[in-house]
């Protein structure tokens, strides 16, 4: 049985290994290293089963440019390749959007796959006006979830993620 919790220093380890064997080794596991060392206000969960980490999400403040409103952005989620397809990556999602709902956490930007992220409630961000900070991001690729309509700007604006990333794009 998975549980989903919040992560422990003790899962640290685990969580990089998740992310290197997840991503074929690539900058995400450096990157959850980094953002954990550099930032106060972020959020992880990971998913255990019988005592071993196979699941793990993050969410790192966002803003939006010219505007006092911070929200979340997704980035990453990995499941243990062992463990993919069978449904702890959404549980994950699910769990995490609903810590941050019931948290006052107004909006949730993510970069992910278009077939995969709307099922959670994400739309696409240029319908509202959201731009993602990287040139070359496809429009169906970065999406957004709204908790509070009212603390998104009306006008929209550049969505930033932490610096941290910007090495890892």
């Amino acid at each position: 049985m998975i549980e989903i919790r919040k992560e422990e220093p003790q899962d640290r380890d685990a969580v990089h290994d998740l992310n290197s064997a997840a991503f074929d080794n690539g900058p995400e596991a450096t990157l959850v290293d980094k953002l954990r060392a550099s930032c106060n206000d972020y959020l992880a969960f990971v998913a255990v089963e019988d005592g071993a980490v196979v699941g793990h999400i993050l969410f790192t403040p966002v803003t939006i440019d010219s505007y006092s409103v911070v929200g979340m952005g997704l980035a990453p989620m990995a499941v243990m390749p062992s463990h993919q397809r069978k449904g702890i990556g959404s549980q994950l999602v699910r769990y995490g959007l609903d810590h941050l709902r019931q948290s006052g956490c107004p909006f949730v930007i993510v970069l992910g796959h278009p077939e995969y992220y709307p099922r959670f409630s994400f739309e696409l961000a240029s319908k509202y006006h959201l731009l993602c900070q990287w040139e070359g991001v496809p429009d169906e690729a970065f999406m957004v979830a709204i908790a509070d309509d009212n603390a998104l700007p009306k006008a929209g604006g550049v969505a930033r993620y932490r610096g941290e990333f910007d090495n890892a794009m």
